[in-house]
């Protein structure tokens, strides 16, 4: 076996975007006269998709979460988030992000992005960091149902990818998830891939119990000896769940 495909969250390994998103969900709350996130409540939403933490937060206040009021939400908290990175002279990328897609691109892997923001949101930020052109299949949000940890959006992902390049003949095992959340890494465990954990969002070791590789920056990932290992030259390391 192979790595063929490098499969990348978005929010918290990319773009170090979380206070604006937790910010933007409270305004929304605010105005249509709720109540804003618990602190319970923010920790819960992080590494879930939009969708479902407004659906969750508005059940929790006794509000009817119908899919076209959910739909509303989403657009509004998606205008108001292209308003906020408008402000920012410099996109909040994390370090270390282009010198691994460097890397990446370099040993003719593929690249996804699978992430439960918008499509809107993700294209915004890939396009003003000049990143879009490296990945050509995105799993936003709105692609699926589901939220993280369940697997879904890492499955059509390699859907996508198998038919982006039919020659890649893709198989779930044959891709590395980068992760910083512990929904997201169960997804990519779900979905029986390996997981490099980022601690940008949780603490190095919490992450380390749960993923095969744990770093605190995407600058510290050594490639080679991840391909190492699934090539079987290396013995990978047992893990627990998170």
């Amino acid at each position: 076996m192979s790595l063929k495909a490098i499969l990348f969250d978005f929010n918290g390994v990319i773009i170090n975007d979380e206070r604006i998103h937790l910010q933007l969900i409270d305004e929304i709350l605010l105005q249509e006269n709720l109540q804003p996130q618990k602190v319970q409540e923010r920790q819960a939403s992080l590494g879930r998709s939009d969708r479902a933490c407004f659906q969750e937060l508005l059940v929790n206040r006794g509000r009817v979460a119908s899919e076209e009021y959910l739909t509303q939400l989403l657009h509004r908290k998606a205008k108001a988030y292209a308003l906020e990175l408008e402000k920012l002279e410099k996109l909040p990328i994390y370090p270390g992000v282009e010198d691994l897609i460097y890397q990446v691109r370099s040993q003719h892997l593929k690249l996804a992005v699978v992430s439960g923001a918008l499509h809107q949101e993700i294209e915004l930020v890939l396009e003003r960091a000049k990143l879009a052109e490296y990945f050509t299949v995105i799993v936003a949000g709105d692609d699926i149902t589901t939220s993280k940890p369940q697997p879904d959006g890492y499955l059509l992902a390699v859907k996508r990818l198998n038919q982006e390049y039919p020659e890649l003949n893709l198989q779930l095992p044959e891709c590395l998830a980068i992760e910083d959340t512990p929904p997201g890494i169960q997804a990519a465990k779900h979905a029986q891939m390996q997981v490099v954990g980022v601690a940008n969002t949780y603490p190095f070791h919490m992450l380390q119990r749960c993923c095969n590789w744990t770093v605190d920056y995407l600058s510290e990932l050594e490639l080679e000896r991840i391909q190492q290992v699934f090539s079987g030259k290396q013995p990978q390391t047992s893990i627990t769940e998170c």
